[in-house]
């Protein structure tokens, strides 16, 4: 495989060559995603010699999370980062990550996303966009300003989500899904928009959960990814030579993701109950409810996604 390194000395660009890209996030510099594209993108700036800058545009600065991949597609930015399961309703194949039990570890998630890989590749090909690489959240789980011991608990709760999937999944609680992207959380929670949330630990030590939620139950219920992708055109505008650069540079950024990804999934619940909240791992009538709402979640995404919805599932189970 070709390191980041290596693609140095694939190069020798003049200025006159140079191009800038532009790359919108949906997420703060502080989190860990961000700070993976941004190493990405000094990666790929020294491999290139220059020849190619990124210029990192984070916490929804140039679009916002719905507009990111249309922004990409019709060549207004040439890369960007989002969460691909915000594609469900697009295609179902993009949501195998959000549903509830599914993959719920690093390994399974792995393994989930060597099933789903080609998939999504095609699917993006299809609308003009290469997939460079992609790093998994940490466990989803849930904040809440008062315990929660079962799913009835839950009835009537103004509930953020993050998409259509996590709506889905708050309907079938009896709770209120409204969808609020991460930068906006301590906003909502303040304002009263939302009561209580599902996101990872990351997410949660990132906005500081304890300044409006008491409770975090560390359920590991799904783990959904972020990906990068480029324009096509914008793709084959590079030389060979830019293209082994960049590609060299997403694989570091995956493998370095994947790691980065695991180390805050490790301290983030130690650190959110030193800050003083109540972390669990939720009571066995609220795991066993969920896991009732997961499976039917399952059954539910797999009709949608049809044919190769059953072939993901089966390459998954293998």
């Amino acid at each position: 495989m070709l390191t980041v390194a290596s693609a140095v000395g694939l190069l020798s660009m003049s200025a006159a060559t140079a191009a800038t890209w532009e790359m919108p996030t949906p997420y703060p510099e502080a989190e860990f995603h961000t700070k993976n594209v941004r190493l990405f993108a000094e990666d790929v700036a020294k491999a290139t010699g220059g020849s190619l800058t990124i210029n990192v545009h984070s916490g929804q600065s140039l679009f916002k999370h719905p507009e990111i991949k249309r922004a990409a597609q019709t060549g207004q930015v040439q890369i960007a980062e989002m969460l691909m399961a915000n594609l469900l309703n697009e295609d179902a194949i993009f949501g195998a990550d959000a549903v509830p039990f599914l993959a719920s570890n690093y390994d399974e998630a792995a393994k989930l996303w060597k099933a789903q890989k080609g998939m999504v590749e095609e699917r993006l090909s299809k609308q003009g966009l290469k997939l460079l690489y992609v790093v998994p959240w940490p466990g989803q789980g849930f904040y809440t300003k008062k315990p929660i011991a079962s799913l009835d608990d839950l009835k009537g709760v103004k509930f953020r989500t993050y998409n259509s999937a996590t709506a889905a999944m708050a309907e079938l609680v009896g709770a209120i899904p409204t969808i609020v992207e991460a930068v906006e959380i301590p906003q909502a929670f303040s304002t009263g928009v939302v009561d209580a949330m599902v996101t990872s630990g990351a997410t949660g030590l990132r906005t500081k959960a304890w300044d409006f939620a008491k409770y975090f139950y560390d359920l590991n219920a799904w783990m959904p990814k972020n990906m990068v992708f480029v324009n096509e055109r914008a793709w084959r505008t590079l030389s060979e030579a830019e293209q082994k650069a960049v590609l060299a540079a997403a694989a570091a950024a995956e493998t370095r993701g994947w790691a980065m990804s695991k180390e805050v999934s490790d301290t983030s619940a130690k650190e959110l109950a030193t800050n003083g909240m109540t972390v669990e791992a939720g009571s066995a009538k609220l795991v066993a409810g969920l896991k009732d709402v997961g499976a039917k979640m399952a059954a539910d995404w797999e009709k949608s996604a049809g044919v190769d919805g059953t072939k993901l599932l089966e390459a998954y189970r293998k």
